[in-house]
């Protein structure tokens, strides 16, 4: 039976680095706390063993006050790893001892890993390991997770230290709450409970998820006598310990005057007033890279996104004219040859032509996440957005909506309160995320050649203007609570690594092919047929009105009318479009590549199409068009996500309202002022 290892560890201390360098998996990494919400499992198989390590989430103590908190103690707790690795960022090292001081009351084997030791380098300082293995009691490694420096060593010395038993030691001991510690411990071990020290600890603290009989409850009481808050001077007895015992293995050469380079850029990079331009200028800089059309307005450069695009484009128009051949050629019927041309290549060949343009994004965007910057766009925006209703915590979990709505969603599991959890979930959905880059892409390709990059800037701009604006409204009218204060640290700067970079980008692009391959795919053999049979399930003329999507698309599109999009015939497969959006947002764009294709077109999935949207929409209509989209209900995945977590219909149902609502407004506004201007 393999070996189970825990990594435990403060948020942003390099566990899931860690994780991934040991398993070879692709966990998440990022720069913020809450990236890892709930455990994950791996395998590693070095050193001729196969161990089962867990991820935890992030955690500062063992006293439980958020959902991550209490996950990662009920593990370390009832399940009994055979192994706990204690990541410890030695940047902030005392306050990453602080767990350490908790887990070493546990009865689990441990061993300290002394993470981003090249940071302290950089910083002319030093860990005298030897010094704190003795301290501690337990074996201690230096590592750096991130350039895979002394992992061998670690797992190493963590299989002998498995195989050792261990016993609960405090840095408790020796203080005034020796006696009742030890009177809790005694009881607690003649009773056969499992980690008696640990319990006894947090039986004095007053923990309420650990049980405590009578004579348990009478000892606290009598103490309460004594300390007015029991938790606080326990809290205060650790890091006097830590200062006086741990602190002084830290070595330094440094003056301390001198400035890092981290906290040189800092005070440019996070500057009150330079912040939120800086922040912005990298921003549209990615997306100019991207969606421009001309590298920095020189005619006849395009912008590597562009040229990405231009490749994929003529590939997919290859493979177009080939399959449309060799049916020609075998004397395909009309419907075959309408299925696999018009509905299949044209509709998943419409979303997978924008997909390095979106590779793009996510590149640069792991770029600054994996050097540290993310973390100061995310202090940078709160000092803004609190004024707003919006937690500093809760930034975090927006952040994330850049990527995908659904782990966004379940990140909002680290907030403290009811009040936070609900409102972020409302508003994640107003932060583009990968899946509506395609419809971007396809609008910018075909009405804003020239400012393509200032168009998909401004969406995302739109998305954090309507977040903003909305989290006034719910503030103002739905959560009157006050905020929960919140405190951020800013992890140094350091290289990107190449490994995490293509990792990262390799999950979103398996993702998207895998999407492409099953829910695009059938949604567009549905859509074809939808579109090109009637009620009865005869086969009507190609995109007919008169179709099954003609017929449910004029029905309802009298509810978009007033936003510009929908003409006066075939207005209603923008309708339809909006519709299948719900199932994933890169449908729109295959929807729309089904709806706008015919058969007798020689490109399916290029410039014809492109060439055709051009002349269905104006710019005006297509903002308000794009505007819906983005703001309106999310996809089946992050809906279920969100119906999950907000644990209560009633909310549910309010999220959804909100978000029609919030769309319809916005894109009303944008088509009427747009057209006053134009």
């Amino acid at each position: 039976m393999p070996l189970k290892f825990a990594l435990a560890g403060n948020p942003n201390s390099g566990k899931t680095t860690l994780f991934n360098e040991l398993t070879g998996s692709t966990a998440h990494v990022g720069n913020w706390p809450g990236v890892t919400i709930d455990r994950r499992e791996g395998r590693y198989k070095g050193a001729g063993e196969e161990i089962d390590i867990v991820d935890l989430p992030g955690i500062y103590s063992l006293s439980p006050y958020t959902p991550e908190e209490l996950i990662a103690r009920n593990f370390i707790i009832e399940e009994k790893p055979d192994l706990i690795i204690n990541i410890v960022d030695v940047t902030n090292l005392e306050r990453n001892l602080y767990l350490t001081t908790q887990l070493l009351e546990t009865d689990c084997p441990i061993i300290v890993a002394l993470n981003m030791s090249d940071q302290l380098e950089k910083r002319k300082s030093y860990i005298d390991r030897a010094g704190l293995e003795m301290a501690l009691g337990v074996p201690v490694v230096g590592i750096s997770a991130l350039r895979s420096r002394g992992t061998d060593e670690l797992m190493k010395r963590a299989i002998s230290t498995a195989r050792k038993k261990r016993s609960g030691h405090t840095v408790l001991w020796h203080t005034q709450l020796d006696d009742a510690i030890t009177k809790a411990y005694t009881h607690l071990l003649e009773t056969g409970a499992s980690h008696p020290l640990f319990k006894a600890v947090k039986i004095i603290e007053g923990d309420i998820h650990v049980a405590a009989d009578d004579e348990m409850k009478r000892l606290r009481d009598d103490l309460k006598k004594e300390f007015d808050d029991l938790e606080a001077t326990v809290a205060d007895l650790r890091y006097k310990y830590i200062t006086k015992h741990f602190s002084r293995c830290l070595k330094t050469t440094q003056n301390q005057n001198e400035l890092s380079f981290s906290e040189k850029a800092d005070k440019i990079l996070t500057h009150k007033f330079l912040g939120i331009p800086i922040f912005l200028l990298f921003m549209y800089l990615i997306f100019h890279l991207t969606f421009g059309e001309n590298l920095f307005s020189i005619e006849g450069v395009p912008s590597p996104g562009k040229l990405m695009q231009g490749g994929a484009e003529y590939l997919i128009d290859q493979l177009a004219n080939i399959v449309s051949g060799l049916l020609e050629s075998a004397g395909a019927s009309d419907w075959t040859y309408g299925l696999l041309v018009d509905g299949i290549i044209g509709g998943v060949g419409a979303v997978l032509s924008f997909v390095p343009q979106i590779m793009l994004v996510f590149f640069f965007l792991s770029v600054l996440e994996d050097s540290g910057y993310i973390a100061r766009a995310a202090f940078i925006m709160d000092r803004l957005l609190r004024r707003f209703g919006l937690s500093g915590r809760s930034f975090m979990p927006l952040l994330m909506g850049f990527g995908c709505s659904v782990p966004s969603i379940l990140a909002t599991r680290t907030l403290e309160s009811d009040r936070d959890r609900r409102l972020t979930m409302i508003l994640i959905p107003y932060m583009s995320c990968g899946a509506k880059m395609p419809i971007y892409a396809l609008f910018a390709a075909a009405l804003f050649k020239q400012h393509s990059d200032f168009m998909v800037f401004g969406m995302y701009v739109l998305g954090i203007t309507t977040a903003v604006t909305s989290g006034i409204i719910l503030k103002k009218f739905v959560f009157k609570d006050s905020v929960i204060p919140f405190i951020m640290e800013l992890p140094d700067y350091h290289r990107p690594r190449l490994r995490n970079l293509l990792l990262h980008i390799w999950e979103k692009l398996k993702g998207y092919i895998i999407k492409a391959g099953t829910i695009i795919l059938i949604s567009t053999v549905v859509i074809w047929f939808l579109a090109n049979f009637d009620i009865t399930l005869k086969m009507v003329e190609q995109n007919s009105a008169d179709s099954i999507l003609g017929k449910i698309g004029n029905a309802i599109k009298f509810i978009f009318v007033p936003l510009g999009f929908v003409g006066k015939t075939d207005g209603w497969k923008s309708v339809v479009a909006i519709l299948t959006g719900i199932i994933a947002k890169e449908a729109v764009v295959s929807t729309l590549g089904v709806l706008y294709t015919s058969a007798a077109q020689a490109d399916i999935a290029g410039d014809t199409f492109i060439a055709t949207i051009a002349a269905t929409f104006t710019p005006v209509s297509a903002l308000s068009f794009m505007a819906f989209n983005l703001l309106s209900i999310p996809c089946v995945a992050a809906l279920s996500a969100l119906t999950s977590e907000m644990k209560s219909t009633k909310w549910t149902l309010f999220s959804i309202a909100f978000w029609v609502t919030m769309a319809w407004i916005v894109s009303f506004l944008i088509y009427t002022i747009g057209s006053l201007l134009i």
